[in-house]
């Protein structure tokens, strides 16, 4: 037998995402003054009473294993979090916490997930849930979405790739990559579509906290008792608290499927990290007055980002609801060129960018969406600014290609 890496892991593909961000940060470590609009890291430190309660874990001696599922007492502050936020009703038995929301969806795919199996994904999507998918031996299958409808799927589009292997659909509300909201109307055809079919549903709501201009977040678990039981709703620490390097993710879902993670996190991994598990627990009880002023302050960039880039010639972009991302559509320069180099797609305007100007972005291909950029406005007003004056820069120094 030949040493090899597995199949399974050549079929894998790094995350654009982070190579971006790790791109960035070694030519910051060498000195280049680069803005990086990659990541998805809030900017903001971590509120100071949840600092605190790790100082306090510490102190009380809270650095043992826990069950797999995670604590009580945080399970217990998660179902108080979805019942005075969501009007949705579990108990500690119905959740999983892991190490980040990341490690939530992993273990929900391969908890449900047989070879073959499909799984329903809009796009733009998030990285990491095609790749997941096919982690777990399941056949990522897309459903494109239009700018147009702020990158919400229409009902045919979704209904048109429903087949008998369909497992399972994601839905990110607010989204990762382009910031849209879906309607409760189409979350109410979707909960019809699946109870129907049947399916799962992943609702990813781990930007939930982040939304602006008076909207509300809806959960799809909240329609009715029938899609709840089919409906795993994840959440999280890391955008809303500023604590993504704590690594604490959680999941609700239906108890069978519920027991059933448990049971694969306590091989793979066991219980997330205790300190940051009580943290998070106080963070939950604590309520929502430290999010605010982020919230107040990743709108007033967004505004900002929103009004700059649509003054810069041959770019455009809509305003999103909630998260903090800006999907750049930037279709109408490819064909000019740079320096002798044509841009003909995301990839080649993210290189030179980064190259020539010194601004990180992500090729909207690395999110099935080629002929876009996602820039994060999880970085201080100033750096924004200053990001998007290099960004204006290096457009007007494109030419026409010279065919």
């Amino acid at each position: 037998m030949s040493l090899a890496v597995s199949h399974r892991c050549q079929a894998i593909a790094p995350s654009p995402t982070l190579a971006i961000d790790a791109r960035a940060k070694e030519m910051k470590a060498r000195g280049v003054d680069v803005i990086g609009f990659g990541a998805g890291e809030p900017d903001f430190p971590t509120p100071q009473h949840i600092a605190d309660a790790a100082k306090e874990a510490l102190d009380l001696g809270l650095t043992r294993y826990t069950p797999a599922s995670g604590t009580f007492e945080l399970r217990k502050a998660i179902c108080d979090k979805l019942e005075r936020d969501n009007d949705l009703y579990y108990k500690p038995q119905d959740i999983v916490v892991s190490s980040g929301a990341k490690h939530s969806l992993y273990n929900i795919f391969q908890a449900i997930i047989d070879p073959g199996d499909e799984v329903l994904i809009p796009t733009p999507c998030w990285v990491s849930y095609p790749e997941m998918v096919r982690m777990a031996g399941g056949v990522p299958v897309y459903i494109p979405t239009d700018e147009a409808t702020n990158f919400i799927p229409t009902k045919k589009d979704i209904a048109s790739r429903v087949t008998r292997r369909t497992k399972a659909m994601v839905i990110t509300s607010p989204s990762n990559p382009n910031g849209s909201i879906w309607p409760k109307e189409m979350l109410e055809f979707v909960a019809d579509l699946a109870v129907s079919h049947p399916f799962y549903v992943v609702s990813d709501e781990i930007y939930e906290k982040l939304i602006y201009d008076g909207e509300k977040h809806f959960s799809i678990a909240n329609i009715s008792e029938d899609i709840k039981n089919q409906t795993f709703v994840v959440n999280g620490m890391s955008k809303a608290y500023a604590m993504t390097g704590w690594r604490i993710g959680y999941v609700a879902g239906p108890l069978q499927e519920i027991k059933a993670m448990t049971s694969f996190q306590s091989h793979a991994t066991s219980n997330a990290n205790a300190i940051a598990q009580y943290a998070a627990m106080k963070a939950l009880e604590s309520g929502d007055e430290c999010i605010k002023p982020m919230v107040a302050e990743f709108q007033a960039r967004r505004d900002a980002m929103v009004e700059r880039i649509n003054k810069i010639p041959g770019l455009s972009c809509r305003k999103p609801k909630g998260a903090f991302y800006i999907m750049m559509n930037i279709k109408n320069i490819f064909g000019k060129s740079y320096n002798g180099r044509v841009i003909e797609t995301s990839n080649t305007f993210a290189q030179l960018l980064l190259a020539e100007k010194h601004v990180a972005v992500v090729p909207g291909i690395a999110f099935e969406a080629e002929g876009f950029c996602r820039l994060s406005y999880a970085c201080s007003m100033e750096h924004c600014m200053e990001g998007l004056n290099r960004i204006e820069a290096f457009i007007n120094e494109l030419t026409d290609a010279p065919w």
